[in-house]
């Protein structure tokens, strides 16, 4: 069975302003990222956008886009009225893929796809990677994912998680065993959920942690957890982040493995 691949698309951003429209080999960053999703076993991918240019440009390169209000406190908010305006049921599966995401792995997509699928005792799946280095595991830009036995997330956190009581008395050095997990932004949603999650009042760990997700695991939702065996491709937060991309995409075989160009 199929999926629908959502896109949400903001262009107002602090670090980055009209990101979605950064050029990367000769198409808009929200361009190529569709370009990605298409790869998938989605059966559509569609853009949702708040701004007209934006809309301008993926119709100039032959991607769906809607409009959505520009008012959207969040992807999750745009996404929910994305849904109801492609008027999905509420067993349909809806894939977030962050707009900033240009090197996105179909095979992962499908994979968060699949994995919700499977679990009818969770409402969302999303993805993390085993993290390998000591200085990702204290940065607090690199979330972090604790899970069960049956691999559901228990908890998302900015901190280094789990703590390692024995090994980390005298500062963190090494990595616990197991390895702890860095979540990856990817996430695939039960329709009916997806439109009911604006809703859910957020939980006061979401506003200290920053961390949208952990208003699911407050209302007493499940998240199941995809291990990947490596990290996904770099997404692009920030110039330098951007000028990194690009010039990985200036090998222009390179592109066309990427994105067909």
């Amino acid at each position: 069975m199929g999926f629908t691949v959502l896109i949400p698309a903001r262009l107002a951003s602090t670090r980055l302003p009209d990101k979605p429209l950064a050029d990367i080999a000769g198409a808009p960053m929200v361009v190529r990222v569709a370009q990605r999703a298409r790869r998938s076993g989605a059966t559509a991918v569609v853009v949702a956008a708040d701004d007209a240019r934006t809309i301008a440009a993926c119709d100039a390169h032959g991607v769906r886009a809607l409009m959505t209000r520009p008012d959207h406190a969040s992807g999750s908010d745009r996404l929910a009225e994305a849904c109801e305006q492609l008027g999905l049921d509420g067993d349909d599966i809806v894939v977030n893929v962050q707009g900033d995401e240009p090197l996105i792995a179909p095979a992962l997509i499908d994979a968060c796809a699949a994995l919700l699928r499977q679990r009818a005792d969770c409402v969302m799946a999303t993805a993390a990677h085993a993290i390998e280095s000591v200085a990702d595991f204290v940065n607090p830009n690199v979330v972090k994912v604790v899970c069960d036995a049956a691999g559901r997330a228990l908890y998302f956190s900015r901190a280094p998680l789990p703590w390692w009581r024995d090994g980390n008395a005298g500062g963190i050095t090494a990595l616990p065993a197991p390895a702890p997990l860095r979540h990856v932004g990817l996430y695939a949603y039960r329709a009916a959920f997806l439109r009911r999650f604006p809703a859910l009042p957020p939980s006061p760990l979401e506003a200290v942690e920053s961390l949208e997700q952990l208003r699911v695991l407050w209302h007493g939702q499940r998240i199941a957890v995809h291990v990947c065996a490596e990290a996904p491709g770099a997404g692009v937060d920030t110039p330098a982040d951007l000028e990194r991309v690009r010039a990985l995409a200036a090998d222009a075989a390179q592109a066309r493995a990427w994105w067909g160009d």
